[in-house]
């Protein structure tokens, strides 16, 4: 479910297809995004897992894997 609702966040902040999008994308090199675009993408799950996440963790993410354990961890 986290995954699902992530790569639809995804695909509407990269306009992408997201069924291009694996646990194993990485948001820069597969995705292309720049730091606004992985800003606006943690806004996104913020607002729809009604979650915060820190700016240290969200430095961190790299792969859309991480994102969701990011956000399972939030929602335990």
């Amino acid at each position: 479910m986290e995954l699902e609702k992530l790569k639809a966040i995804i695909a509407e902040v990269l306009n992408v297809d997201p069924d291009e999008i694996t646990p194993e994308t990485t948001f820069t090199d597969d995705l292309g995004a720049d730091s606004l675009d992985v800003y606006q993408i943690v806004m996104g799950i913020e607002d729809a897992f009604d979650i915060h996440v820190e700016e240290d963790a969200a430095e961190q993410i790299t792969t859309v894997g991480q994102a969701v354990e990011l956000i399972k961890e939030a929602l335990s």
